[in-house]
């Protein structure tokens, strides 16, 4: 298998991040929405995704 750079240094931050809060879930979530907070980059939050009407019956199968 092919090792890619980029795959391999996200992994690696990804590990490297979670050993600094302990490998605790609760704590990296909560240092990330620190983070998010503090960004001055734009957030976006596109919100829930609504289903059309089915506007055709459907056909019943027998």
């Amino acid at each position: 298998m092919i090792e890619d750079p980029i795959v391999a240094e996200v992994r690696r931050f990804r590990e490297e991040h979670a050993a600094t809060h302990g490998h605790d879930i609760r704590r990296i979530a909560g240092a990330l929405r620190e983070r998010e907070k503090r960004s001055t980059r734009p957030l976006l939050n596109p919100g829930p995704k609504y289903l059309a009407p089915n506007t055709s019956p459907r056909a019943v199968r027998s």
